[in-house]
C-alpha cells in the first residue's frame, strides 16, 4: 500500500463515522424524530459528534494523502494522524459528557484543540512543502 498512514487514518474516520451515524439513528428511533433533533440532548449529541467528524475528517485525510505522496516524514504523518484520532475520540466523548452551563465539557474541548492543532500543522507543512518546491 502506497499511503498506509493516510488509508488508516481514513479507515478508523470510517469507523467512528459508522458508529456516531449508527447512533443517531438510535437515538432518533427511541425519541421518533425523523427529522431534526426536536431539542432532544441525545439527538443533539450524537448528530454533531457524526457531523462535526464528517466535516474534519476530509480535509484531514486529503492533507495526509498530499504529504504522504510527497515523500513526508513517516513517523511525523503518523504521529499527527494519530494526535488527529485522539482528537475526534476526545471531542465524541465530550459531546456525551454531561454539560454544565456556560462550560463545555474537558474532553471536548480538548478534541476541539486537538482538531485544529492538527490541522494547522497539516496546512502549514503542505504550504511549506509547497513554497520549498517552486
Amino acid at each position: 500500500m502506497t499511503l498506509p498512514v493516510t488509508a488508516f487514518v481514513a479507515a478508523i474516520c470510517a469507523i467512528m463515522l459508522l458508529i456516531t451515524a449508527i447512533d443517531t439513528v438510535r437515538h432518533r428511533m427511541r425519541a421518533k424524530v425523523a427529522f431534526g433533533d426536536n431539542a432532544d440532548q441525545g439527538i443533539i449529541s450524537a448528530s454533531r459528534s457524526h457531523g462535526n467528524l464528517a466535516e474534519h475528517a476530509p480535509i484531514v485525510i486529503l492533507l495526509l494523502a498530499f504529504l504522504e505522496m510527497s515523500r513526508a516524514n513517516h513517523m511525523a504523518l503518523m504521529a499527527i494522524g494519530a494526535l488527529f484520532l485522539a482528537g475526534r475520540v476526545a471531542h465524541i466523548i465530550g459531546l456525551y459528557a454531561k454539560v454544565e452551563p456556560g462550560k463545555p465539557p474537558l474532553p471536548r474541548s480538548i478534541g476541539v484543540i486537538l482538531t485544529w492543532l492538527t490541522l494547522a500543522l497539516l496546512s502549514g507543512w503542505t504550504i511549506g512543502l509547497l513554497a520549498v518546491s517552486n
